[in-house]
C-alpha cells in the first residue's frame, strides 16, 4: 500500500516540480492529500516554496471534500502559536485550520494510537463564541465578553508529512494544519474580569500519564504570550478571510506543550491549575 501510495503521489502531481507558476493546487492534488489521509500513510513530495496564499486555497478544497452534511465545520484552530515555532517554519504569525464536527470526541476517550500518519498528542485549550462582537475586540476583556465558556482540550493532531520531508507554514496550512482529532473536556463559564484573564495567562499545564508521571507542562503564556492573543488573531485572520464567527463557534488556540508520541495502553490527563476547579481533560490510547 505504501509503494502504490508513493507513485500515486508521483503522478497525481503532488510534487509540483513541473509547475512554470504556483497555483491552488489542483481537485486532484487534494484528492492524493485525501487518500494519504484515509490511509494514514505520511505524504512525500510536496512542494516546499508552496505560496501561502496556494496553500489557504488548497486548504479549503481540502476541507470542501471532508466537510458534508453530518460532519459540518465547528470551528477553527491557530497553530504556530510561539515565535520559535514559527521561526523555525518561516512564517511571521500564526497559521490557521478548520475543526470538523466528527474530529472531536467526549472526554476520557478510547482512541487507537495509530490514528494518524504521524500522530502526536498536545495539551491544548478552546473557547466557545458568544457572539460577532468578538471581531472588534481590542483589549483582553473585550474578548472575555464575547464567549461563552473556556474548555480543556487534547489535541489530536496529524503531522502527516513523512520525516525528512521539507516542511513550512504553507505545508502546514495546506494540511489543515494537522487537525485530525480532539478529546474537548467539560467547559468552564467565562468571567469577563481582569482576574480571569490573568488567571488564563498565568495558569499553569500539567500532562500526567496512567501512574501520575509528569510528562510536559507549561503555562498560558505560553501560546502568543498570552491565550487571549490567539483568539483576537483568529478572529481577525477569518474577519480578512470574510469569514464571521457565531455563536457557539469553537476555537482552538494552540499548544502548550510540545507535541508527543501515542502509544498503545497509555493515558494521558492534561490539568489546568489556575483556572476555577483546577479543570482536567482525559484520553487512553489503544
Amino acid at each position: 500500500m505504501r509503494t502504490f501510495l508513493c507513485v500515486v503521489a508521483l503522478t497525481a502531481g503532488l510534487s509540483w516540480q513541473g509547475d512554470a507558476l504556483a497555483a491552488c493546487p489542483s481537485h486532484e492534488r487534494i484528492n492524493t492529500i485525501l487518500r494519504f489521509l484515509e490511509s494514514r500513510e505520511p505524504i512525500r513530495g510536496l512542494r516546499a516554496d508552496l505560496s501561502m496564499q496556494d496553500a489557504e486555497c488548497g486548504r479549503r478544497r481540502l476541507v470542501e471534500k471532508l466537510e458534508s452534511s453530518d460532519n459540518r465545520i465547528v470551528g477553527y484552530k491557530a497553530g504556530l502559536t510561539s515565535k520559535a515555532v514559527q521561526e523555525r517554519f518561516g512564517v511571521s504569525s500564526p497559521v490557521r485550520g478548520v475543526l470538523l464536527e466528527k474530529m472531536l470526541l467526549a472526554d476520557g476517550a478510547d482512541v487507537p494510537a495509530d490514528f494518524g500518519a504521524r500522530p502526536v498528542f498536545e495539551a491544548n485549550l478552546m473557547v466557545v463564541v458568544q457572539d460577532a462582537a468578538i471581531h472588534k475586540a481590542k483589549t483582553h476583556l473585550d474578548v472575555l465578553r464575547s464567549l461563552s465558556l473556556v474548555v480543556p482540550f487534547i489535541e489530536l493532531p496529524d503531522l502527516l508529512i513523512a520525516e525528512g520531508e521539507p516542511v513550512t507554514g504553507p505545508l502546514i496550512t495546506l494540511i489543515n494544519v494537522g487537525a485530525r482529532l480532539g478529546v474537548v473536556g467539560k467547559g468552564i463559564p467565562v468571567e469577563p474580569t481582569a482576574r480571569f484573564a490573568a488567571a488564563l495567562a498565568a495558569m499553569r499545564i500539567i500532562v500526567t500519564d496512567q501512574g501520575g508521571r509528569a510528562l510536559a507542562s507549561g503555562t498560558g503564556a505560553a501560546i502568543l504570550d498570552h491565550p487571549l492573543n490567539a483568539v483576537q488573531w483568529l478572529a481577525q485572520d477569518l474577519e480578512k478571510s470574510r469569514i464571521r464567527l457565531r455563536p457557539g463557534d469553537l476555537l482552538s488556540l494552540g499548544s502548550f506543550t510540545q507535541p508527543m508520541p501515542p502509544r498503545p495502553g497509555l493515558s494521558v490527563t492534561v490539568r489546568y491549575e489556575g483556572l476555577p476547579g483546577d479543570p482536567t481533560v482525559s484520553v487512553r490510547f489503544k
